[in-house]
């Protein structure tokens, strides 16, 4: 299992959790390995609906983004995702990594 990042990302694509991430497992919001730089670029308007997404191949579950992330947007896991009624994101994680999500 993998940290998930939630709904509370969506819209503001803070990238501090990027920068303390050891083996480089968060990106988007439109790259699947651009380690989120694309936001620096975009405007707040061009970040609306869009949200960082943390790869479940890659992520270690170390939990150093967990203590970085300014709006507590990132779940320990998918059940934790889940059990706070945030099932959609686990799915959009997995699906930006062009993975489907089992329960």
């Amino acid at each position: 299992m993998s940290y998930i990042i939630g709904e509370k990302c969506i819209s503001v694509c803070d990238t501090a959790c990027v920068k303390v991430c050891p083996v480089d497992a968060i990106n988007g919001p439109k790259s699947i390995d651009g380690l989120g730089k694309e936001v620096q670029s975009m405007s707040k308007e061009e970040l609306q609906n869009m949200q960082l997404y943390i790869n479940p191949e890659v992520c270690i579950d170390c939990g150093a983004c967990l203590v970085e992330c300014p709006v507590s947007a990132i779940y320990k896991d998918e059940n934790e995702a889940i059990y706070f009624n945030d099932e959609k994101s686990v799915i959009k994680n997995y699906e930006f990594y062009g993975y489907v999500f089992k329960k």
